[in-house]
């Protein structure tokens, strides 16, 4: 089954990270490519054809943008405000379960076991999705693919095995040696973090 122009655009500008500035203009830049070749008489068809892959041409629009490798204290400092955004939504519950067996303490530790066990999973559909968490957002920071494009949801879920296997030490000082300042399972997974002001 053939795509249509307005599909093709749309999975072009779907490969492109949400916070990319010319998402707007490459979109109508295709749309103006499309028709022009089209009124010089060829099908549709070959002109999409031509064209190739969509995440392979959206790669091609990135590329022309320089990425920066997102600090390493930068990238920490992402991570404990997501961390405290999460304490801060299941302080009430640890709060609750520990007034409800009288124990305080027990409470508190609910709390910081759920924080820890759904940082995980927030992290990887908020990068899979946005390309960035709250934290990220705050700290302008953004998660792509090695290319630039956006990242899938099973490099997002690879990138966060480290903090679910509890290697995250290991893997982060990775970040600390590598040219593009990535952790162990950022290499695997084929992402990096980058500064917005890049994409």
């Amino acid at each position: 089954m053939t795509m249509t122009t307005d599909q093709y655009i749309v999975s072009v500008v779907a490969n492109l990270p949400r916070a990319t500035p010319q998402r707007g203009q490459i979109e109508m830049e295709l749309r103006s490519l499309i028709a022009e070749r089209v009124e010089r008489g060829q099908p549709p068809d070959d002109v999409l054809r031509q064209l190739g892959d969509p995440r392979t041409l959206a790669e091609s629009y990135l590329a022309a943008v320089p990425l920066v490798p997102g600090s390493f204290f930068g990238r920490a400092a992402a991570k404990i405000v997501d961390f405290l955004a999460l304490a801060v939504v299941f302080a009430p519950i640890g709060w609750m379960i520990g007034r409800l067996i009288e124990i305080p303490f027990f409470g508190i530790v609910i709390a910081l076991v759920l924080t820890g066990l759904s940082l995980g999973i927030y992290t990887a559909v908020a990068e899979w999705h946005f390309g960035e968490t709250v934290g990220k957002h705050l700290l302008g920071l953004r998660v792509v693919r090695e290319s630039g494009a956006r990242i899938g949801f099973g490099q997002a879920l690879v990138r966060q095995l480290p903090l679910w296997l509890e290697i995250f030490c290991i893997d982060v000082l990775f970040a600390l040696f590598t040219e593009r300042k990535q952790r162990a399972f950022e290499l695997l997974s084929k992402t990096r973090v980058v500064s917005c002001l890049s994409v």
